[in-house]
């Protein structure tokens, strides 16, 4: 680690503190999407940010376009903090998360801290970059450092419905135009490819009638369940689809919700339900999608009627040129404050990413967080970040982002 490395982790190590409770505050107003009334939350975080000296431009989403996409509110917040001429480097995280559920032991939206870890639904994905990549500009502010090019915060509020209306929607209206970027991940691992994602929703109809009379009316609970039953039978040949992207596995399916009936005493007369399907970058999410479409509509039984409506299309992730850069920065700098080999891989997983690889953006995963979702229980209770990884990877980042904005030829070589 030279001076100018050293000079950057020492400001990271003096703000902590006040970085703790920057993510803190971040837990504490919650975003559960649905319903998604998040522009509370972008206003708070846009109030902490203005306190540090860094101005929040608020895009607001229009109303109709928020209805339209199934969420109450949102805002996305930019900031922008120039060292000089040069690249464009964007960090992307999303405040938006899923509700809590059950069987916490901690108040899900207090931020708690035991034993070194802060509790909070969010904490780990993605409010934690919040903090990590806000504090990583700090420090590189504090230190004075020659650089060259600008580095812009992207704080988003709907990555659980797809993205497009957070950095889809800054990249689709111009608003920014980024040469490199780096989206929400962990600390032990760089992210450069994720799976797609295509989510639909199919709707079942048969003809109510009463219970004491079922052959009167066409049961839908029944055709809905000869439907899935056939999406479940996939699975087999889905777990021989191997992709050759190391971290990703296979393709998946999962019906995540089921809804419809009438009351106890009437055969139902139609029956909802959404399923996710995860595709793997060697895939075709066309004919992923013309495949379930003909899937459906072949195993629903006489007498019921299927509807089949998309709900998102998120595409795989895949490296473009450029992202070489990113990942030389992250990884040698991530390595030598963890002392351990930090892999270069993909997740099953799909993030925002997606959005900036199709700008023509490159793009990889990299934050706070422990080596696993598993192990940050996102999406389940009891979600956790261990704050010294919050720390670390503050350092990862401002240090990788002074050799990507080195200010002379050769600073980045020489920061090898």
């Amino acid at each position: 680690m030279n001076e100018q490395h050293d000079a950057i982790c020492r400001a990271v190590d003096r703000a902590f503190e006040e970085q703790v409770v920057f993510l803190r505050e971040m837990v504490r107003v919650p975003t559960d999407t649905p319903p998604g009334d998040n522009a509370p939350h972008a206003a708070r975080a846009a109030e902490l940010l203005e306190a540090m000296g860094f101005p929040a431009e608020r895009h607001p989403v229009p109303a109709h376009e928020v209805a339209a996409g199934g969420l109450k509110s949102l805002t996305n917040l930019l900031v922008r903090h120039r060292f000089g001429d040069g690249p464009v480097v964007a960090l992307n995280a999303h405040g938006d998360v899923v509700p809590p559920g059950d069987g916490w032991t901690h108040p899900p939206y207090g931020g708690e801290i035991v034993d070194g870890r802060m509790y909070g639904r969010g904490v780990a994905v993605s409010k934690s970059d919040f903090a990590t990549y806000a504090f990583a500009l700090r420090a590189l502010r504090e230190t004075g450092l020659p650089l060259a090019g600008t580095v812009e915060l992207h704080f988003t509020y709907d990555e659980e419905f797809g993205g497009e209306l957070g950095p889809g929607w800054i990249l689709a209206r111009g608003l920014s135009k980024p040469d490199l970027a780096i989206g929400a991940g962990f600390s032990y691992g760089i992210v450069t490819a994720h799976n797609g994602c295509l989510q639909l929703e199919v709707t079942v109809r048969g003809v109510a009638a009463h219970a004491a009379m079922p052959e009167t009316g066409v049961d839908a609970l029944a055709g809905a369940i000869a439907v899935i039953e056939a999406l479940y039978g996939e699975r087999d040949a889905y777990a021989r689809m191997r992709s050759q992207v190391p971290g990703i596995g296979c393709p998946t399916i999962n019906v995540g919700r089921i809804e419809g009936g009438i009351n106890t005493n009437v055969v139902p007369d139609r029956v909802g339900f959404r399923l996710d399907r995860r595709m793997i970058p060697e895939e075709d999410p066309a004919e992923v999608e013309a495949s379930l479409r003909r899937l459906i509509e072949a195993s629903a039984p006489a007498g019921c009627r299927v509807e089949i409506r998309r709900l998102l299309l998120a595409r795989a992730l895949t490296p473009l040129p450029g992202h070489e850069r990113l990942v030389g920065a992250l990884k040698r700098h991530a390595e030598r404050l963890l002392g351990e080999q930090v892999p270069v891989t993909g997740t099953p997983l799909y993030t925002d990413a997606r959005l900036y690889c199709e700008a023509g953006v490159p793009i990889v995963l990299y934050g706070a967080g422990p080596r696993t979702i598993l192990e940050a229980n996102a999406k389940r209770a009891d979600e956790n970040l261990l704050l010294e990884d919050l720390r670390t990877a503050t350092k990862v980042v401002a240090c990788a982002l002074h050799d990507l904005l080195g200010a002379s030829p050769g600073t980045e070589d020489a920061a090898r």
